[in-house]
């Protein structure tokens, strides 16, 4: 092995090595497992959320595939349509062209000419993170057999009554021009205004003031809403008002909607230019009235002087002669909540328009068939509530039920070019004709279509696609293989069918609408399966002082550049290349360089991974800290460091290198157990049985949390086993027996080095594949296993280890006293090469025993003179002290430390104990704790106080003889 542990020169190595051997496909072999890949825009790159996402997608495939199951990542991109074709569009505005210029088919091909240009970088850069995915299988939801998927879909839904076409309201992009999603939406507080408007009744005997923060929209009012209790206004309900600067009128009306306590009480009713006024309006079945143009311009509905106005011009106009005709009654400053899109930045017009939409609340349909509600929402209900589909945590299927008992109509439709185009078709006279294409649509039409067929031109919803990818990326509707553009086979649904349901979708909960909750409605609908068993909602990652990351604040993290490092000007570059306004990427250019004044150092893609392991808990939010990932950066060192260490210790000798010896203990997995083997190759020492059984309950516990997905608690569990129990005293405790005249023992103890360190090598491998690939190479020879990475290795079981609790019970005491000594020999300043005297007092006979067991071993690993017992009753030499159970470990003074260092030491020591004292009364002491704690907790706690007690006891009586 090299001396120094450098990510970079094996992480590429080792990556296309995987992927050249097929490592990432299928075995064919054991239960099925799967994971869906939430696929990426084809137009993004990796970012924080999709390196932290993708990490423990990859660590549960990396450990189910050495688990033996049949395991495959699905993995592919989504085509974006409004992302994409801005990019395209915004290519072209710098050619002074437009998509129309172009024309629809020819702009299609520039997009799909962009797509194979640029749209891998994404999934390379998964590679760069160890993405274990089957690239073989990859697909594009614009791809040929997932755009069948689609069609059918449409055509199944539309001839059902399932699918249909109306005028609703929806958040509109005026400058897209084209319907958004509610996810494609960012609600952003701004500065504005409230202006309270009066409205007089028709017979000027009396009026009402409403409050508005648009009141350009006024000029779209049908009616006024009052509260029906509300006694300042019930004489005025069913009256008539003059709605200014139109000359219309418009009724009182008495609704629930209206908050009595806000503004004046009094609400203006614009129903085609906001969501709760619609929905006021259908109740008391008012016609609303569209004021503006699908680019916010006012439109002809409005009096002719506003005309042709964009909508904040109008907004001025308006109160100008609001203001001239006395009926502008107060201004005042309001922050409010503003609809932008976060594809345009455009503030979102709520407009009626032309769409498509999902049934998905009808019980039944005119004709009797079943609605939405029953054919497809029910279904996906009953699929949580039957626990069929589990959450992870499981208060987020209380999130998704309450918004599928709530859920309206799906707007499916979008003003796009880049997409899949809507498989429906017109006649002269309007009528709709639904098929596969046009020649199918006419066929299934059940009256003849008047004169030609026009194509619709919008195309649907990315979300549509995306709802289908649990069945369609497995090759469903097709019959037989599916193949890609190159004519390699991606899918056959026959054969990969297998892999439905998926065992757990990984997730951020912003979707559980947008994407989980539709991908179990249409997978029931067309499969009859659930699309995954459980959905496992990962945190958002977050800076270090928890602030959400945004390119504006300047605290974006690039996981490329953690990986690869980056320097501070090419950083500050970077982050502040994309910020057009100069006063924030001054402020942004200030955070960096105080943040990150000698730029970001590399930490390696390990290290990055261990980092996600360690933050990844059931919180709704992580804080990401470089300085934590620097020190899993170290742990990688230690890791390293170990291994050339034990590696240099059989390469001393030669009978322990491969062959007979080493072969005759076989690797946990494979066969016997290591501990119940017999002479000569069971452990020869305490220590080897020890650290053995420690093992066993490390990867008892690392499955456990696997299971539950704690990888948080995994981390830890197999950081502290590496480092503190292998690293720090495995490898300590071993030096006796390496350095002694024992040569039975010393060979055992190399055997057992190496078997654990294999066996810690796999259990880290779904962690930090690449280093552990790295030491493996070397490793896995001197066991003379023949596979040819450790990516094929089994899964190391805890079963296959037989614990051993007497020796476990030994060397943790070994360990307190070693510790003892070393705390004294820290706290007095008194050198490691110093050899000390150490004398035993107190304790009982497995004490007596125990020190007599490990003299020669305490006088190796802590540097002292042979131990001594002082009897009791006989004189004691001042002397600094530990105390392990009823026994004291003690180091005589003269001559080596400071008798007042001493007893500073020791208050300090009982200090600390009283206060844990202290802790422990107050739980005990505390009635709910001692009713409601587990038995097991409670008892625990005694024993705690008992042992603290004894520690105190003896610690005040080495203080006394002290003086």
């Amino acid at each position: 092995m090299e001396k120094s542990f450098e990510p970079a020169q094996i992480e590429s190595t080792w990556y296309a090595h995987w992927e050249a051997s097929g490592a990432f496909k299928p075995s064919g072999q054991g239960e099925p497992y799967c994971i869906l890949l939430p696929p990426p825009n084809v137009t993004g790159t990796l970012h924080m959320g999709h390196a932290f996402q993708q990490t423990v997608m990859d660590m549960l495939v990396r450990y189910q595939r050495m688990r033996g199951m049949n395991t495959l990542w699905q993995v592919g991109t989504d085509h974006a349509g409004i992302a994409t074709q801005k990019i395209v569009e915004n290519q072209l505005a710098v050619e002074e062209k437009t998509r129309h210029d172009l024309g629809r088919e020819a702009f299609i091909e520039r997009v799909w000419k962009w797509k194979e240009e640029s749209g891998s970088t994404i999934t390379n850069q998964m590679r760069r993170i160890g993405a274990a995915a089957d690239w073989s299988r990859e697909r594009f939801t614009m791809d040929e057999g997932l755009s069948a998927a689609v069609r059918k879909v449409f055509i199944d839904w539309y001839r059902a009554g399932l699918i249909y076409r109306g005028n609703r309201l929806v958040n509109w992009d005026p400058v897209l021009g084209t319907a958004v999603s509610d996810l494609e939406v960012n609600n952003v507080e701004r500065d504005g205004h409230m202006w309270s408007i009066r409205y007089m009744t028709t017979d000027g005997a009396a009026s009402l003031v409403v409050a508005t923060t648009r009141p350009e929209t006024m000029l779209g009012d049908v009616a006024v809403a009052v509260h029906p209790e509300d006694e300042r206004y019930a004489p005025l309900i069913g009256q008539m008002l003059h709605l200014p600067l139109t000359g219309r009128q418009i009724p009182v009306i008495a609704d629930d909607y209206v908050d009595r306590d806000f503004g004046t009480g009094a609400v203006k009713i614009t129903p085609a230019h906001d969501f709760n006024d619609y929905a006021v309006g259908q109740r008391h079945k008012l016609a609303p009235i569209e004021i503006f143009t699908l680019d916010a311009k006012v439109n002809d509905n409005a009096p002719e002087k506003y005309r042709g106005l964009d909508r904040y011009d109008a907004r001025k106009a308006v109160l100008a002669d609001l203001d001239a005709a006395d009926l502008l009654v107060e201004t005042k400053p309001h922050k409010l909540q503003v609809p932008i899109s976060q594809r345009s930045d455009a503030v979102i017009e709520p407009m009626l328009t032309d769409q498509w939409f999902v049934d998905l609340t009808s019980e039944t349909l005119a004709d009797g068939r079943p609605g939405g509600r029953k054919a497809i929402t029910e279904p996906a209900l009953d699929a949580v509530r039957n626990g069929d589909i589990k959450f992870v945590p499981e208060n987020w299927s209380t999130t998704y039920t309450q918004w599928l008992d709530n859920i309206q109509d799906w707007c499916i439709s979008r003003q796009l070019w880049w997409g899949h185009r809507i498989p429906a078709w017109y006649d002269g006279a309007g009528n709709i004709f639904v098929g596969e294409d046009e020649a199918d649509a006419r066929a299934s039409a059940s009256t003849a279509p008047v004169g030609a067929l026009r194509q619709d031109d919008d195309v649907l919803d990315t979300w549509f696609s995306s709802a289908l990818w649990p069945f369609s990326t497995l090759g469903w509707p097709a019959e037989g293989p599916v193949k890609n553009e190159r004519g390699e086979v991606v899918a056959n649904w026959e054969q990969d069918k297998i892999f439905l349901p998926s065992a757990v979708l990984v997730t951020g909960f912003d979707i559980i609408f947008f994407w989980v909750a539709r991908m179990v409605m249409a997978t029931k609908y067309f499969t009859g399966k659930i699309p995954f068993r459980e959905v496992y909602i990962n945190a958002i990652v977050r800076d270090a002082e928890g602030q959400k990351m945004s390119k504006s604040k300047g605290n974006t993290l690039d996981p490329l550049d953690l990986i690869d490092g980056i320097e501070l000007e090419p950083l500050v570059a970077k982050s502040t290349r994309s910020l057009l306004i100069p006063q924030v990427r001054a402020k942004v250019e200030k955070r960096i360089r105080k943040d990150y004044p000698d730029g970001i150092p590399a930490i390696g893609t390990d290290a990055l991974r261990f980092t996600f392991a360690a933050l990844a808990s059931y919180s709704r939010t992580i804080n990401f800290d470089i300085k934590r990932a620097e020190g899993y950066k170290a742990f990688c060192n230690k890791l390293w460091n170990a291994a050339r260490f034990v590696l240099m210790n059989l390469d001393a000798d030669p009978a322990t290198a491969v062959g007979a010896t080493s072969v005759a203990m076989p690797s946990i997995g494979i066969g016997k157990s290591i501990a119940a083997e017999a002479a000569p190759t069971a452990p020869a020492t305490e220590a080897e049985r020890w650290i053995l059984t420690r093992l066993k309950q490390t990867l008892a516990e690392v499955e456990q949390h696997f299971v539950s997905y704690r990888f948080d608690h995994l981390a830890q569990s197999l950081y502290e086993f590496v480092w503190n129990e292998y690293c720090d005293w495995f490898l300590e405790l071993s030096k006796p027996a390496l350095n002694g005249d024992d040569a039975a023992a010393a060979a055992s103890t190399r055997r057992t080095l190496l078997v654990v360190l294999e066996s810690v090598l796999r259990a880290l491998h779904p962690v930090i594949p690449f280093i552990t690939e790295e030491i493996w190479k070397d490793v896995g020879p001197k066991l003379g296993l023949t596979e040819e990475s450790l990516i094929h290795r089994p899964w190391p079981k805890a079963e296959d280890i037989v614990a051993d609790h007497a020796a476990t019970g030994e060397i943790e005491w070994f360990k307190n006293v070693l510790s003892g000594i070393r705390k004294i020999r820290s706290e007095m300043n008194i050198s490691p090469a110093r050899t000390i005297p150490l004398l035993f007092a107190d304790g009982d006979a497995s004490d007596n025993a125990r020190v007599a067991k490990f003299a020669a071993q305490i006088s190796f690993l802590a540097r002292t003179e042979t131990p001594q017992w002082i009897e009791a009753g006989a004189d004691e030499p001042a002397s600094a002290a530990a105390v392990v159970g009823a026994l004291r470990v003690m180091i005589p003074l003269a001559g080596l430390i400071d008798l007042a260092a001493e007893k500073v030491r020791l208050a300090k020591e009982i200090s600390r104990i009283e206060v844990e004292i202290k802790k422990c009364e107050g739980k005990l002491g505390n009635a709910s704790f001692v009713a409601n704690a587990p038995a097991e907790v409670v008892a625990q706690e005694r024993q705690r106080i008992t042992d603290w007690n004894t520690t105190l006891g003896a610690l005040r009586e080495q203080a006394q003889k002290l003086g």
